[in-house]
C-alpha cells in the first residue's frame, strides 16, 4: 500500500449519510497516518468545515483542533514531524503497527491472525509494498472498504464489527497515547486526539449492536 493507492478524499458535509461520513473518516485517517499530507490534502484542510454536523457532538472539539493544527503548520514542518515520530535510523520513536502494541514485538502472532482474517475477507497486501498489514493505515483502509464496498457479503455491519473489535479497538488508542507522549508531537498529537475520539465513537456504536 502506498499513498497513491489510498483513494482521493473529500471532507464529508452534514448532507452526507452517516455511513459515507464514517467511510470518509477512516479514509482520511488512513491517509494522514500513512504519510505526511501532500499539497492537495493541505489545501483541503484550508477549506475544510471546522464544525461538526451537530453542535456539541463528541467529535466536534477534536476535529476543530485537528483542522486548526494542519492549517497552522506548513507541509514541510508536518513532514519533519512525521519523520521524527515514525521514521528513524534503526528504530522509530513511535511504532505504527498493531503487533507491537498487542504483543510487544513486530511481525508477531497478532499480524498472523490479521492475515488470516484478511484472507477470509478476500483481501491481500501487495507483497511489493514495504508496510505490513498491521500498519494503522492499512487497517483503517480495510474498515473503509467494509463500510463503502459494494460486495454486501463482505461489506456489512457484522464484518465491520468483528474486524474492528479484533484489529482496531484492541490497540489504536495505545498508539495515540504514544504519540501524545512524544515531545515533538504537535500536528500529529492533534491527529491522535481525533483518532482516539473517533475510535471511541465507533466502539460505542458497535456496543449498541451487542
Amino acid at each position: 500500500m502506498n499513498s497513491d493507492e489510498i483513494r482521493a478524499l473529500s471532507f464529508a458535509t452534514m448532507d452526507d449519510g452517516e455511513e459515507l461520513a464514517r467511510a470518509e473518516a477512516y479514509g482520511l485517517l488512513a491517509r494522514l497516518w500513512f504519510a505526511p499530507p501532500d499539497d492537495e490534502l493541505m489545501e483541503q484542510f484550508k477549506v475544510a468545515v471546522t464544525q461538526a454536523p451537530q453542535s456539541g457532538a463528541f467529535l466536534e472539539a477534536p476535529w476543530e483542533t485537528l483542522v486548526a493544527a494542519f492549517r497552522e503548520h506548513d507541509r514541510s514542518s508536518i513532514a519533519r514531524e512525521y519523520d521524527a515520530l515514525f521514521h528513524g535510523v534503526g528504530r522509530p520513536d513511535v511504532f505504527l503497527y498493531g503487533s507491537y502494541y498487542l504483543s510487544g514485538f513486530l511481525n508477531d502472532k497478532p499480524l498472523a491472525t490479521l492475515r488470516e482474517d484478511l484472507t477470509e475477507l478476500g483481501l491481500a497486501k501487495d507483497e511489493g509494498k514495504g508496510e505490513t498489514e498491521d500498519h494503522i493505515a492499512f487497517v483503517f483502509e480495510v474498515m473503509r472498504y467494509l463500510i463503502a464496498g459494494d460486495d454486501i457479503v463482505i461489506c456489512n455491519l457484522e464484518r465491520q464489527r468483528r474486524f474492528f473489535r479484533s484489529h482496531v479497538q484492541t490497540w489504536v488508542e495505545a498508539l495515540c497515547d504514544a504519540v501524545n507522549a512524544h515531545p515533538r508531537a504537535q500536528a500529529y498529537a492533534r491527529l491522535a486526539d481525533f483518532t482516539r475520539a473517533f475510535i471511541q465513537v465507533e466502539t460505542q456504536g458497535f456496543d449498541l449492536l451487542e
